[in-house]
């Protein structure tokens, strides 16, 4: 994304007030794995969590509760000189002891650092010894110089890290605790810094036993550069095979070219389920292709015979293996990447044993404040039907799971409206026998079998929009739908294959259709669908909503973590996903926040889909971390709805596609102590109408400071055509005259103007020197709204 920015200096006593400290020029901290994935209810275990800028942790925030982390180590790839002088230290330390132990042979590969170089002759080699001999004359070799020699080996083993992209080479090693009674689930895991606060990992809580691969803390057949001297990688090597007990969960790290392996005992009749967490791990690795750790799976004999083999769950990228054991024995589960890539952030959990397992469920959802009987096939199943009780649910998605604690992670999503709701009736595989519907319906079906057809007919009046809309793959099935809409003549009308839906932000093939159609006459109309794959079987159901448009919309906001610092305001994004043509204003507003915090600009426009506005926290937040949620409120069809504005974080697939995926939690970071009466204020009626091809005026007050200086305005990522003419002061403030190009805006452009202050960096230039463009940190400044007007 490219940013338009326009910088005007200002000389204002007050705007040092706003700008932020040299130490806040740091990168956002990033975490990008954590290792192991995950740990069992009642224990402690180390976990490596890979990243960058990460200077100190200050503390280790886990979504929900029963868990907590400690920092008990930071890894971090040490630079040139200090590497050099470890080298030094150690090369030294060794010459002692040789000389101390009388060794002199090995003083021939410890010369000095500082002296290194190919002697000029043999008489040469001969002085540097005698001169070692002679400067560690009379020395001793005690415990501590052990201690210091082993000490200095350690780090430089530890900071010799060249991982294969630069973001995950800072190591920080948690301790993490379970407690007993946690809830077994999914949590997220964030490192807090002096500097910010990071994105959120999945961090799994398990009821299996674990078996976990030695964490990696190096590269493996990575050579330490002294002379003669090797550190081999802590427990990393891809021929060693892991010893479990059934039923388990086993975790690992992929390197490059390896394939982990866990020998267990199983009996004869065992039906087993692996089931790999790689992907939902670590959703979309950007710089990989295709964008994550594509796993595979498979099964062994004894001697190392595959017996089974999977490398995905149907669409989904992280396999499932099913396996009925033949005989008693020993066996193998094996997994690697599918085309042998690997490294540190190729992290895998999987769960093995005779576990429940559910492959698909009948219907896929059902009425709100209804029980629906809901069949259900898979492995190691305790029933085959449930009660799916919706009483006290909203309309949308919700987990599905069986009544079994073994059985958590065998979750499906089950859908819940407020429709009316029918099963399909076979047959109907063409107009002939379509199945007639009164609308609006939501109906439950599924392709039978391969090359199945499902028609339905339903009474159409002229001008009157109608929607059909197909919920199956966001719903786990396979089906890969197709729509089409006929009259009653057979003429088509409409077909679509796949519909995008933002909201799935796992979704990599959105096989889900929608149609919306004015119909263009009374009469009876066809609506058909199929799988485009002529693909079909008990797992391949859906629903189908037909009826008139339903607009609503959901919400998103970017990043989950945000730091705000000195000043308390920080920007942050939030979009709109518009359905059924939902086009109205959405207002923000957050929900049960702490006193003093608040939004500036809080309001989607009619018609937009998304806003950047700020965040203000109050004077009193100093170095704590807090959990904010938001809403959004819109008028549709003369009523008021409310949608809570979820958590998600903006990711990239494969160097270019991007994704929303939801996240639990949306935190902000408060850094260092905003003072009272430090907050900037717009003076004067919101939003600021700014004339197409003319100019307006915002009024800011800004608090008073000792220090003068100049300072840079700038708007970030404003509107093409949008920029600041000039800046000067005005009493107690500032006045910024903002102006539009009348060849790039149209008047009812709407949205906020976000601006932000910087001062040079370092040091003035000395008499003759050139002053630098480097620039200190930025400060934001709260939310403008504007709008651009006729002239």
């Amino acid at each position: 994304m490219r940013y338009s920015l326009r910088y005007l200096m200002l000389a204002v006593a007050a705007v040092p007030a706003v700008a932020t400290p040299a130490g806040a020029q740091q990168r956002q901290p990033h975490v990008g794995y954590v290792y192991p994935a995950g740990g069992q209810q009642g224990t402690t275990f180390e976990a490596v969590v890979g990243g960058q800028f990460l200077p100190d942790v200050d503390d280790v925030i886990v979504s929900g509760t029963g868990v907590s982390a400690v920092l008990s180590e930071m890894v971090k790839p040490i630079s040139t000189r200090e590497l050099n002088a470890l080298r030094i230290e150690v090369d030294e330390l060794m010459a002692r002891k040789a000389v101390v132990r009388g060794d002199f042979a090995a003083l021939q590969q410890f010369r000095s650092f500082r002296n290194a170089g190919t002697p000029d002759s043999k008489d040469d080699e001969q002085r540097e010894l005698q001169e070692l001999k002679k400067k560690y004359a009379g020395a001793a070799w005690t415990a501590d110089d052990e201690r210091q020699l082993a000490e200095a080996r350690r780090k430089i083993a530890a900071g010799v890290r060249r991982p294969a992209n630069p973001a995950i080479s800072e190591l920080a090693i948690l301790q993490v605790t379970v407690a007993a009674d946690a809830e077994p689930g999914v949590r997220e895991l964030r490192l807090a810094t002096p500097n910010g606060l990071s994105n959120p990992l999945v961090l799994c809580v398990g009821e299996l036993p674990e078996f976990s691969e030695p964490v990696s803390r190096n590269i493996p057949q990575q050579r330490s550069a002294i002379a003669g001297t090797s550190f081999a990688p802590r427990g990393r090597r891809s021929d060693v095979e892991t010893a479990v007990t059934l039923p388990a969960a086993v975790n690992g790290q992929i390197l490059p070219g390896e394939a982990d392996r866990f020998r267990f005992q199983a009996v004869e009749g065992q039906r087993l389920v692996a089931v790999v967490f790689a992907r939902q791990l670590i959703p979309y690795i950007p710089d990989a292709v295709p964008g994550w750790f594509q796993a595979t799976v498979a099964i062994l004999d004894g001697d190392g015979k595959e017996l089974a083999y999977e490398d995905d769950f149907r669409f989904h990228p992280d396999p499932v293996l099913f396996y009925q054991i033949p005989a008693d024995g020993e066996y193998i589960l094996e997994i690697k990447d599918a085309i042998y890539r690997g490294r540190e952030d190729f992290v895998y959990r999987i769960t093995l044993g005779e576990l429940p397992f559910v492959t698909c469920v009948f219907p896929l959802g059902g009425p709100a404040d209804a029980e629906t009987t809901v069949q259900l096939r898979g492995w190691n199943l305790p029933v085959d039907s449930l009660a799916a009780d919706s009483r006290g649910l909203g309309p949308g998605l919700h987990p599905l799971s069986l009544p079994l604690s073994t059985a958590r992670f065998a979750a499906v999503p089950f859908a819940v409206d407020a429709l009316p709701e029918c099963l399909d009736a076979e047959p109907n595989n063409r107009p002939a026998v379509a199945q007639p519907l009164t609308l609006p319906v939501i109906v439950n079906g599924r392709m039978d079998r391969p090359g199945d057809i499902d028609v339905f007919r339903f009474e159409g009046r002229a001008g009157s929009e109608i929607v059909a809309e197909v919920l199956a793959r966001r719903l786990d099935s396979p089906l890969d739908s197709l729509l089409e809409l006929t009259d009653s003549a057979g003429r088509q009308l409409a077909i679509n294959d796949d519909h995008e839906d933002k909201g799935a932000g796992l979704t990599t093939h959105h096989a889900d259709s929608l149609l919306r159609v004015t119909l263009p006459a009374d009469g009876t109309y066809y609506l058909h669908l199929r799988d485009m794959q002529h693909q079909g079987g008990p797992a391949y159901s859906y629903r189908l909503r037909i009826g008139p448009p339903r607009p609503d919309f959901e919400l998103r906001v970017v990043p989950s973590s945000v730091t705000a610092r000195f000043t308390g305001v920080v920007p942050i994004t939030v979009l709109a996903l518009r359905r059924d043509g939902f086009a109205g204003e959405i207002t923000l507003a957050l929900d049960g926040a702490p006193p003093g915090f608040s939004l500036s600009g809080g309001r989607i426009p009619a018609g937009q889909d998304r806003v950047r506005l700020t965040l203000s926290i109050p004077p009193g937040a100093n170095q704590a971390t807090y959990r904010l949620t938001m809403r959004g409120q819109a008028t549709v069809d003369g009523r008021e709805i409310s949608r809570p504005v979820v958590p998600a974080e903006d990711m990239m697939q494969a160097f270019e596609y991007r994704h929303l995926v939801p996240v639990q939690e949306f935190r902000v970071a408060a850094l260092g102590r905003a003072r009272p009466g430090a907050a900037v204020r717009i003076i004067g009626e919101t939003p600021v109408r700014i004339p197409a091809g003319g100019t307006a005026q915002v009024q800011l007050t800004l608090p008073a400071s000792r220090q003068s200086g100049r300072f840079q305005l700038q708007l970030s990522d404003p509107p093409a055509g949008v920029s600041i003419k000039r800046v000067s002061p005005s009493g107690e403030g500032a006045e910024i005259l903002l102006e539009s190009d009348a060849a790039e805006v149209r008047p009812g452009l709407e949205g906020n103007l976000i601006v932000t202050a910087s001062a040079p960096a370092g040091r003035q230039p000395g008499v003759g020197q050139r002053q630098g463009n480097r620039r200190g940190p930025a400060a934001t400044l709260p939310a403008i709204p504007f709008q651009i007007v006729e002239r």
